[in-house]
């Protein structure tokens, strides 16, 4: 089955208007500017994946028009115009930082909406008046929402639409016609992306706790492909909205370049460790390895550095993040199972396909499940359906 390439045309086209050539009568009126107001560097550390707890950005621009075509990676859609019937969207914390933007510093949206949310009783609010015009001149990667992608498809359009998620997961069910290049192995399959560096390049993974398809994009931006963007949402948010997913039971030619070879089970099997999937540790069994059956097993969190640093982690396990796992094979222990957790399951999926494959002896398995740190020290753990 051949691939059918999907257009994307990023609505950075549109939207990436100088802000720097704006004169003061170009301006929407400073009087009515909201006493708070943040820059780029300010509002980039949030938008980012994992979608962080203590923030929210909000697009306080028209959905449809211009949220759904390109809009600040993270950022909620609550058009100025629906504010009051979509208030609820807001988090029932009132001292979480609130980050209004819409179309720049023309665009008056923000500034109505920040001050309807500071007479709602919110504490910490702020207005990106440069909005998304000057997060494109930063260099800050736009994201698009589901319902854009699904008219991509339904049209017919061509594009380049990358799922950078590990391939046991991608070959599980994927956006229709997306190429499968995980994150992990970017510089090995970079060439399977088009020669054209003007094609239009779409990035997803795992949703919103999932930073894999931000790196890969930043990657390709790097190798010169200047039509990049986020489809952060990913996956789920696919499934949920469509239930149009395409799995690969007989990959062409491209595809089968990228196919993980056939993983080998545990070298040994252990009586305390109970698996929903070959390799897949059950919830109930991994809380137990935190509880009754603690050191059983070594215990890897597969996230970056910084956000173990930020968010904590399970006592007694130690950090790998996945991108160096392979350097650090050779630590992993042969005498005891060696289990695999992220935020999301997906990193720790790919950390268990990439030791099944190359770590003769190691007993691996991961937790497909979303995994989330309180800051009183207490976790939740929802399994993945």
């Amino acid at each position: 089955m051949l691939f059918k390439r999907l257009m994307f045309v990023l609505a950075a086209v549109l939207i990436a208007i100088p802000v720097s050539s704006a004169s003061a009568a170009e301006e929407f009126d400073k009087s009515k500017w909201y006493k708070t107001i943040v820059d780029y560097e300010f509002v980039a550390p949030f938008a980012v994946a994992p979608i962080r707890n203590d923030v929210m950005i909000i697009d306080s621009r028209p959905y449809a028009r211009r949220y759904d075509v390109g809009h600040i990676p993270m950022a909620v859609s609550i058009p100025d115009s629906q504010f009051d019937t979509m208030s609820g969207l807001l988090p029932k914390d009132k001292n979480l930082q609130l980050i209004f933007y819409c179309g720049g510093l023309k665009c008056p949206l923000s500034h109505k909406s920040a001050q309807k949310a500071e007479a709602l009783g919110y504490a910490k609010v702020a207005v990106y008046a440069a909005g998304m015009p000057d997060w494109i001149k930063n260099g800050g990667i736009p994201a698009v929402a589901t319902s854009y992608v699904k008219s991509l498809i339904d049209t017919g359009e061509a594009a380049v639409i990358v799922d950078a998620r590990p391939l046991r997961i991608a070959k599980e069910g994927r956006v229709p016609g997306a190429l499968m290049i995980p994150d992990s192995q970017f510089d090995k399959y970079a060439g399977l992306l088009p020669a054209n560096k003007d094609t239009p390049l779409l990035f997803y993974c795992g949703g919103l706790k999932c930073p894999l398809s931000a790196k890969s994009a930043a990657k390709a931006k790097a190798l010169g492909y200047s039509k990049v963007a986020l489809y952060q949402v990913g996956y789920p948010d696919w499934v949920k909205v469509t239930g149009l997913v395409e799995k690969v039971v007989s990959p062409d030619a491209k595809a089968a370049t990228v196919a993980v070879k056939p993983k080998t089970a545990p070298t040994k099997s252990y009586a305390f460790i109970k698996t929903a999937k070959p390799g897949q540790i059950t919830a109930e069994s991994f809380k137990a390895l935190m509880g009754a059956n603690a050191g059983k097993a070594m215990i890897v969190d597969v996230r970056d550095a910084s956000e173990v640093k930020r968010d904590g982690t399970f006592k007694g396990a130690i950090n790998i993040p996945v991108g160096e796992l392979d350097q650090k094979m050779a630590s992993l222990p042969k005498d005891r199972p060696v289990v695999f957790f992220c935020s999301t399951g997906g990193r720790a999926g790919e950390a268990y396909d990439t030791v099944s494959m190359l770590a003769e002896g190691v007993s691996a398995y991961f937790l497909d499940a979303e995994v989330t740190f309180k800051k009183d020290g207490s976790y939740t753990i929802k399994p993945n359906a």
